[in-house]
This record gives structure tokens, sequence and C-alpha cells, in this order.
């Protein structure tokens, strides 16, 4: 059984599904729908996670997910982007490399493109080889948004924390 709902962001409203247990998709520029009171647990525990990272509360996501589709390349992609720190950035260049195809930075743009979970798997983390912000399948505002989010949480924490 597939369970979806939506949750509003800075960024506009995240669909967010959960099919035997885990989240299998988020989705950007879903329209809103009135909240249920009764979510299932995990994808109740989804939506609190999603929302305490937009309020800088939470930099890794713990909530069982699963891909319910994509190739084999397409999840070596994947897996790579869940890799990359909070507050950091890759290149497409870099992932191609780490899954073995070191002259696959367009095909690495296009698994992006085709996250199933954006947000959770970071691909907004992925960016081109001059840094620059290229390609996002929830649009290039929307990634410039989180990557900000998260490098003013670095960097709130680093001088609360000590380590700056």
């Amino acid at each position: 059984m597939r369970l979806h709902t939506v949750l509003p962001t800075p960024i506009g409203g995240l669909g967010v599904g959960v099919a035997s247990g885990k989240v299998t998709e988020v989705s950007f520029g879903v329209t809103l729908e009135a909240p249920s009171t009764d979510l299932d647990p995990v994808l109740r525990a989804a939506l609190d996670e999603l929302a305490e990272y937009f309020s800088g509360a939470r930099t890794e996501f713990t909530v069982p997910t699963t891909f319910t589709r994509g190739s084999d390349f397409e999840r070596a992609v994947w897996g790579e982007i869940a890799s990359i720190p909070y507050g950091q950035t890759r290149t497409y260049g870099s992932i191609a490399h780490a899954v073995g195809e070191p002259l696959g930075a367009q095909a690495v743009g296009s698994a992006c493109n085709r996250n199933p979970l954006p947000v959770i798997v970071p691909c907004h983390r992925v960016v081109g080889a001059n840094g620059k912000l290229v390609g996002f399948g929830g649009g290039l505002p929307r990634k410039r948004f989180l990557l900000e989010l998260e490098a003013r949480v670095w960097i709130e924490r680093a001088f609360t924390e000590g380590y700056a």
C-alpha cells in the first residue's frame, strides 16, 4: 500500500510517498492538500525529519528509504550522492569517477534529475566542474535555497560548537 502526503516547506510543497515501511518518493512543486491527522509512522517520521531539516535542526536523515526504480548506474549515483556530507558539494565529474564512469558527468546529471528522493538523497549538493549551479530537477532557485540553508546552518554550528 502506497501512502502519500504533502509537506509545506520554504521551497513549496514536497510530496512524500511511503510504501512497505520505507520512503520511496519526494517530489517538488506538489499542490498542498489538507494534512492528515492519522499518518503512517514512517510517513510521520519523514515529515518530521524534513521539517527539522528545513528549520536547520537536522543535518542527516534516518528514515528508512528505498529506490523502487532506476538503473544500476542511477542507483550507484544516488548511493554516492547520499554520502555527500551536509554543507559540502561534489561535482558531476567526481561522482562519475566514484561510480566507475570517469567520462559520465552528463549521465550523472541525468541520474540526478531522476533522483526519486531529492533532499533526503541530496542531489542539490552536486555542482558543475567550476562550482557553478547547473541542473536540478527542482529548479535552480530551489537548489540555491538548499545549498544556502546548509551553508548557513553549517556556519552557525561552527561558531556555536567552536570549530570555526
